[in-house]
């Protein structure tokens, strides 16, 4: 769970959590009877609450960011393998310990067009078998340990060196602020076990409708299926509610957990919405079989469950119940993926109905661009959103490299009037190229600026440094072929001037060598591909040969009486420099691509 991008548990959802709270504490304030304190009660219960969440946001955060690259290259596994992808949803829900999480990542990867809708669907039903975890560990009461870890937690975080050893720290002590948020929130809660208008309230838990309508509800504003699953263990430990009652608040949970990829969906693209739809159908369909069925889950999850016969009535109750609505949530997630997983295809036709393709717009008189890897959702990760805005370079920079192809060589003014006016609509497609490539910069540009709101490692902060340095850098290229490449040539093409064959070869191949290299530097930013970057790096010293074999060649052609010769210097000295300073910005690229290489 995250702050700042969705799925959150953030400052508006807990004023939300509030507001939906205060109205019942003031509804219970108006009995007054002299065995609940109710001030201190509200406080327990709301302090434990807080503590809960901030504790299961730090955890989440934690586990994340120990993960690191491991998490990366998990999701990189993803196949059309449909049970692999089931393995893959659950073990990066496990890991980022929430479904929602995962289930919005999915849409960011389809909407930057790297999974099918097909993958996708085995994932978000491993995603709600992964999210059970977080169930199990809170049903474990280790109540009288959480002081102890937060304590060591605290010390780890802020003694280690290590990064990773930090990680560990921070996950140690949100793990003890949950359990001792769940102990706050149980102390508060404990006189209600005597106050009749509540044991009424949860009696109506069993009917089920009402449980999962309730559960489906909070979980949609508090947007975190783990705190309405903690809350309710919190209070089956008390006795306050049934099993079967549990199991429904459970489904509902499940339900509610839908609304964070339904809002995460919202101006995405088709396969997104798609994706989403999955996710709410997935888990609608399983609540709706498993609704007659409640006691059948029920009965299997008090035979897996361990049992207390040593204890009577409530105590009974408190030690039995959470394991066993744990159980059950688990089984009911874990029995749905294998029921629903040969149907696969069936969702994703289902979610294509729902979601129909619209017909294409008729486009404009000038070509529109827009990021293609570039999801929001994805900034969570910082590791995968540096790896999109990668891609995203890697379509700036295959748009500088159509510039320089694009542009015709210095020569071209020896042509026919034809080949002359393809020239000049040579010349107005580099300049929309460019015009492209200034607006995919600045999205790229705020979407790693957007990358400092979450925490990063000094490797990730020294990773984002050197892509905005590489955006800025293509970006300089573009402009150097459309502010100078671009008017030499225009300017040659109405001149009266002569170029040597001699000098029309070197020039072509100087041109070509540049090209070449600016191809080889894009390429190995979009590739990883370090030989191609070391390819640039020895391009130079026969880059040099050519232009020092030009610089000869004029001062020879200077002492010949030609009416035209200074004009035509000037042409060819301008061009051969604008080339030059195109290579030295691309060597920078492939310098800045191994130092990166390097430093992983």
């Amino acid at each position: 769970m995250q702050k700042k991008v969705f799925p959150t548990i953030g400052r508006w959802h807990h004023i939300a959590l509030l507001l939906l709270l205060i109205p019942t504490a003031v509804w219970a304030a108006e009995v007054n009877t002299s065995s609940i304190h109710y001030p201190t009660m509200l406080m327990g219960l709301l302090g434990g609450l807080a503590l809960f969440l901030y504790g299961m946001d730090k955890m989440s955060k934690a586990l994340k960011n120990a993960a690191g690259s491991r998490l990366k290259a998990l999701l990189a596994k993803l196949t059309t393998n449909r049970v692999a992808g089931v393995f893959t949803g659950a073990g990066v829900t496990a890991t980022i310990q929430s479904s929602s999480v995962t289930t919005v990542l999915l849409i960011g990867f389809i909407s930057a067009g790297l999974m099918s809708l097909a993958q996708a669907t085995g994932v978000i039903m491993g995603a709600n078998i992964g999210t059970t975890i977080t169930a199990q560990i809170v049903a474990f009461k280790i109540t009288q340990a959480a002081y102890l870890m937060v304590a060591v937690g605290f010390f780890i975080q802020f003694t280690a060196k290590a990064d990773k050893t930090k990680q560990y720290g921070k996950m140690l002590f949100g793990l003890g602020l949950i359990f001792t948020g769940m102990n706050v929130m149980s102390e508060a809660m404990s006189p209600l076990r005597d106050y009749q208008p509540f044991i009424d309230t949860m009696a109506k838990m069993h009917n089920p409708f009402f449980a999962i309508l309730l559960a489906a509800l909070f979980t949609a504003l508090v947007q975190s299926s783990s705190a309405t699953t903690g809350i309710v263990i919190v209070l089956a430990g008390q006795g306050f509610i049934s099993l079967e009652g549990g199991i429904a608040l459970a489904m509902g949970a499940n339900v509610g957990t839908c609304v964070t990829a339904l809002l995460a969906a919202i101006g995405k693209s088709r396969e997104a919405k798609q994706t989403a739809s999955v996710h709410i159908l997935f888990n609608i369909i399983g609540v709706l079989v498993w609704l007659p069925l409640i006691s059948v889950l029920s009965d299997w999850s008090v035979a897996l469950s361990p049992s207390h016969p040593d204890l009577t009535g409530v105590e009974r109750l408190g030690a039995e119940l959470p394991r066993q609505i744990a159980n059950a949530n688990t089984l009911f997630n874990v029995v749905n993926t294998l029921v629903m997983l040969p149907f696969v295809g069936g969702f994703v036709w289902l979610a294509k109905k729902i979601i129909p393709k619209k017909p294409k717009p008729v486009p404009s008189e000038r070509p529109s661009v827009s990021p293609k890897y570039l999801s929001k959702e994805l900034l969570m990760t910082p590791d995968i959103a540096m790896d999109q805005a990668q891609l995203e370079i890697g379509r700036i920079g295959r748009r500088v490299c159509n510039m320089m192809n694009t542009l015709p060589p210095l020569t071209s003014q020896l042509a026919s009037q034809q080949e002359r006016d393809a020239a000049t609509h040579a010349l107005e497609k580099i300049d929309e190229l460019e015009h492209q490539v200034d607006i995919l910069h600045g999205h790229v540009l705020f979407y790693l600026g957007r990358l400092r709101k979450e925490p990063l490692t000094q490797a990730q902060s020294d990773r984002q440094i050197t892509l905005i340095s590489m955006t800025d850098q293509l970006e300089s290229i573009a402009d150097l072929i459309e502010d100078t490449l671009v008017p030499i040539m225009d300017k040659s093409l109405h001149a009266e001037i002569d170029i040597s064959d001699e000098m029309r070869e070197t020039l072509d191949t100087i041109q070509d060598k540049v090209t070449h290299a600016l191809l080889d530097s894009v390429n190995a930013i979009r590739r990883g591909d370090n030989n191609r970057a070391k390819q640039v790096l020895h391009t130079k010293r026969a880059l040099n040969a050519l232009l020092d074999k030009v610089l000869a060649h004029q001062a020879e052609r200077l002492i010949e009486h030609d009416a035209n010769r200074l004009q035509l210097f000037s042409i060819e000295m301008e061009w051969t420099e604008s080339l030059k300073r195109v290579y030295t910005v691309t060597k920078r690229i492939a310098k800045l691509h191994l130092r990166e290489k390097d430093s992983q």
